[in-house]
């Protein structure tokens, strides 16, 4: 009985620096995506490594931590577009709600992207893709969007937002919201575009093997110097 009452104020410290390390990695991936490590993430806790790594085997183990109640969101925001009766604004409501999930979060869209692990990825696209399918389809009928318009065609718009806030980011967050209408304009009827869309198969691999080579790059780079 005595033990167990020493051992409740350890508990409490316990959930104390776990709540610390998730506070600390959704900030630390928000702003450096999944090439952070659990080390920085420690860091920016103010927390000893061996504190990190016994509360997560590595900074993966956190990121799912942190981003399940994320990705559930974004897969939210699909069916409530596609739920909307006016299949141009379910087109609109997702492409802004989720570029603007992703652009405010790097680890977030990493793990869209399936940097490390694509299981969640495949998880949310298995869910996501019948639904712009069915709101694109709905789209054309109502004569919304051009007729060589894909679904893939919303997540390659997404991507291109994000590329915006990635290299832009540092001076004018928002700066995505500019092409956004851009885009939007592009998805309307015009004149027929010189290549088919990519197929939601394409696309995903695509994605997998972008993310990929930027790994790999970086993987390679040479260390920098501390002095």
């Amino acid at each position: 009985m005595t033990d167990d009452a020493a051992a409740r104020p350890l508990r409490k410290d316990a959930a104390r620096n776990r709540a610390m390390l998730v506070r600390a990695g959704r900030e630390v991936f928000a702003e450096r995506g999944l090439e952070a490590s659990l080390d920085d993430i420690a860091r920016h806790a103010g927390l000893g490594v061996g504190t990190a790594y016994r509360h997560f085997a590595n900074k993966y183990d956190l990121a799912r931590a942190i981003f399940a109640d994320a990705l559930d969101e974004v897969i939210g925001a699909a069916r409530t577009a596609a739920a909307m009766p006016d299949p141009w604004d379910g087109i609109v409501a997702f492409i802004e709600s989720t570029a603007a999930a992703q652009t405010k979060d790097r680890g977030l869209r990493d793990v869209l992207m399936g940097v490390h692990d694509t299981g969640d990825m495949e998880r949310v696209n298995d869910v996501i893709s019948p639904l712009l399918v069915e709101l694109v389809d709905r789209a054309k009928a109502e004569g919304q969007v051009r007729d060589d318009a894909a679904a893939s065609d919303v997540g390659v718009a997404v991507l291109m937002l994000c590329t915006v806030a990635d290299i832009t980011g540092d001076v004018a967050p928002d700066l995505w919201r500019r092409y956004l209408p851009i885009l939007l304009d592009g998805l309307r009827a015009g004149s027929a575009l010189p290549l088919p869309a990519l197929s939601d198969d394409d696309f995903r691999q695509a994605m997998i093997g972008y993310k990929q080579r930027l790994v790999r790059a970086s993987s390679t780079q040479p260390a920098q110097s501390s002095a």
